[in-house]
């Protein structure tokens, strides 16, 4: 993904334009990335590049949110349960994401150097982080 600086750029921002285009096109259905970069005639990094900057774009004009499934690829979205569909299987992704880390990471340093004052600030912080997602995953089991 690139960096912040870069999803505001002109070049970015004219590949976020061409993006928008080509999945208006295609409505409703999505366009995979390959497709995308295919009927965009963008390169792969320009298309993520107007990914990212699409994505801020929508947000702060508030449009249908974009969202990615493996079926249909990149669409906009305007259905709120196939919204909730995909904002529930990002949500897990992250938390699995996070859970690894701090299984494979923060666990293992944790027993070498149970004491330190890093290993109980990094506790402190991930148990704190950990009781939200708890809630936040008990809400998307709902």
């Amino acid at each position: 993904m690139p960096r912040a600086s870069e999803r505001r750029s002109a070049a970015a921002q004219r590949h976020a334009d061409t993006v928008r285009f080509v999945l208006f096109e295609a409505r409703p259905a999505g366009l995979t990335f390959v497709q995308l970069v295919r009927s965009s005639e963008l390169s792969p990094h320009q298309a993520r590049s107007g990914l990212a900057c699409l994505r801020d774009t929508i947000t702060e004009r508030g449009w249908p949110p974009l969202i990615w499934t493996r079926p249909d690829g990149y669409k906009f979205c305007a259905d709120p349960a196939e919204l909730q569909a995909y904002e529930v299987a990002v949500i897990r992704g992250k938390l699995t994401e996070i859970r690894r880390f701090i299984t494979a990471t923060v666990a293992p340093h944790a027993v070498l150097q149970p004491r330190g004052r890093w290993i109980k600030h990094l506790n402190t912080q991930l148990n704190s982080v950990e009781s939200t997602l708890d809630v936040i995953a008990d809400f998307t089991d709902a």
